[in-house]
């Protein structure tokens, strides 16, 4: 029987909290610093506060530090490692390889941001002792599936909703070449998401300002299934930076989908504990999506890309004027791609006839079916104003067992794993005058807003004796609050010299190996690398000579394919450029034999 996790964001405490009452068998949250989210960062004590309210449900809670980080910087990264051990956390999702000397024995897991796509590189990390990979999003299922029949001691996560960056993690420039702003140290300023003209090499505007590399949100509710049999252990929802009303819906669809499988199939089951009542029908299309795809999952599909808006357009509810699927309400937010290309949207008020009364008091008439005009709803009004109540609760099935012995009473609490705590309570044994056994079951099962319910309470007692109310709820509070005992998970990284491999690949390391610090540079010199880079970001300057192109992006994704002129297919080859508005031009490669596109910065 293998133990799937299902991985929820926390943008803080608040949102941490309510993935796990959702149904999340593991949270990751950002640290204060180093975490490839910048804006998401948490202070120890609210991590340490997480960290209390998930040990009864068994949830872990991983914390990020996955950016580069200098040599300035990594006394206080050690001291950061040292307070998050102290607060309990699982482990930490980390990029830079100066963390594998941080001395500590809290276990480490391999950032999406170190590029993980292959085999070897996942062998690499076990060997360098990550515990846990966070794959590429790029990958099929084939690619995962070989990766984990070739390296099986290695628990795999992948991403099954949410955003999706169009460079392979880690492997994306664009943000620090143009604005200063780097996606390795967190600050990612989303160049990906702008407009682009795509010129020819005549200069022929193929695209005026489109969003060409802006992919639609990952959505792989179909694929689950696929994905364990595959071998992936940990399904992870992107979203550090998304709200609570988001984390709610889209944890408890992921939940209600795991928990339909499990039931079919028993060789699978979920890592942590409990049971979630959720009075809602979580929807993923009435949260922030840009339309969905399954990106590479089955392999290279049409409509990666929502080239019209990197904005949310929510859901569908009408089909080019044929009829409403979704009954509106005040409040909604509805929008529509006009006939100019441009995402138009609005703020309903009531509907009428074939007019829509905005909430600003003017009217637009509703899309015409001649038009050919899709309308979505991107605000569900009464859905968000439900989300914002209290939308779940999440129980642990236990069992109580109550004797007596020589001192006066043991009271043994059962959890639906077999773990026990008890309390020996001294107490006289009194004769009761009427019987006791359902009045003291009654009272052991009042389990009010603690994570437990009583599914049943075994009294064994010689005699009929007499206990008041008010000492048995004493004791069951006693007890409630008595910790379960977790197990020690223990990382005992591989010293760097004890590595058993010398990597012939890491011969040179470039600028592509992300290369911040001291420590992380010896690193790789300990293990065969004869020359090593600086990271852009420590340079300050583009580390390419001045006869080459500085390589800024890797995709798996191809504008060429996503436009319908794939050379496959018959299209001549012809140099293309990606323009901003402020006229910077990007060159495009296209290097069909590994099926990637490669994105460049213009020559000085």
């Amino acid at each position: 029987m293998r133990s799937i996790e299902l991985l929820a964001p926390a943008r803080d405490l608040q949102t941490g909290i309510e993935a796990i009452r959702h149904g999340a068998d593991a949270v990751y949250i950002g640290a204060p610093k180093f975490g490839a989210r910048a804006a998401a960062g948490n202070s120890v004590d609210d991590i340490r506060q997480l960290v209390d309210f998930a040990r009864p449900y068994a949830v872990k809670v991983y914390v990020t530090l996955n950016t580069i980080i200098f040599d300035n910087e990594l006394e206080e990264a050690y001291q950061l490692v040292d307070e998050l051990q102290e607060a309990g956390v699982d482990a930490l999702i980390v990029q830079d390889l100066a963390l594998l000397n941080c001395g500590k024995q809290i276990p480490l897991h391999a950032s999406t941001q170190m590029d993980n796509r292959t085999p070897e590189k996942v062998a690499q990390l076990r060997e360098m002792g990550f515990r846990q990979v966070v794959l590429a999003r790029e990958l099929t299922l084939d690619e995962m599936r070989e990766i984990h029949q070739r390296v099986p001691d290695v628990q795999l996560e992948a991403f099954i909703h949410g955003a999706i960056c169009v460079s392979y993690n880690g492997q994306c420039y664009a943000s620090q070449h143009c604005f200063g702003r780097s996606a390795n140290r967190g600050e990612c300023a989303q160049f990906c998401r702008l407009p682009f003209d795509l010129v020819d090499e005549e200069g022929r505007v193929l695209q005026k300002q489109r969003h060409l590399l802006s992919p639609r949100d990952m959505n792989q509710s179909a694929n689950l299934e696929a994905m364990l049999d595959a071998g992936i252990s940990s399904l992870k929802i992107e979203g550090r930076l998304k709200d609570i009303s988001y984390v709610k819906n889209i944890v408890a669809h992921y939940r209600c989908l795991l928990d339909d499988i499990f039931r079919r199939r028993p060789e699978y089951k979920r890592s942590s504990l409990g049971h979630e009542i959720i009075n809602f029908k979580p929807s993923p299309a009435k949260s922030f999506n840009r339309l969905f795809t399954t990106y590479f999952l089955r392999g290279r599909t049409a409509d990666m890309a929502n080239i019209v808006t990197p904005k949310s357009m929510g859901e569908p509810i009408s089909d080019s004027g044929h009829g409403w699927k979704e009954e509106l309400h005040n409040g909604d937010g509805l929008c529509f791609v006009n006939e100019e290309g441009q995402l138009t949207g609005f703020r309903v008020n009531r509907i009428e006839g074939n007019k829509i009364h905005l909430v600003n008091g003017k009217t637009l008439p509703l899309p015409s079916a001649s038009s050919h005009l899709h309308l979505y709803r991107n605000y569900d009004n009464a859905f968000e104003q439900k989300l914002s109540k209290p939308t779940a609760v999440r129980k642990i099935n236990v069992r109580w067992l109550l004797k007596d012995v020589d001192e006066g009473f043991l009271l043994r609490l059962i959890r639906e794993d077999g773990q026990t705590v008890e309390q020996v309570f001294r107490h006289p044994h009194e004769p009761a005058r009427t019987p006791q056994v359902e009045q003291i079951k009654q009272q052991l099962c009042r389990l009010g807003d603690t994570p437990y319910e009583a599914i049943d309470a075994d009294i064994e007692i010689s005699q009929n004796w007499f206990i008041p109310n008010s000492v048995l709820a004493e004791w069951r509070r006693a007890v409630c609050n008595l910790r379960f005992q977790t197990p020690t998970q223990t990382a005992p990284l591989i010293p760097n010299e004890a590595m058993a491999v010398k990597h012939e690949e890491w011969a040179h390391i470039t600028y592509l190996g992300n290369v911040s610090n001291h420590p992380a540079r010896q690193f790789y010199l300990n293990h065969g690398a004869k020359e090593v880079d600086w990271a852009l970001e420590v340079t300050g300057k583009d580390h390419v000579k001045s006869n080459e192109r500085l390589l800024i992006m890797t995709c798996r994704y191809c504008i060429r394919h996503e436009l319908g002129m794939c050379l496959k297919n018959g299209h001549k080859a012809k140099d293309l450029f990606l323009r901003l508005a402020d006229g910077r031009r990007f060159p495009l490669h296209f290097d069909c034999k590994k099926c990637q596109m490669l994105v460049y910065a213009e020559k000085a």
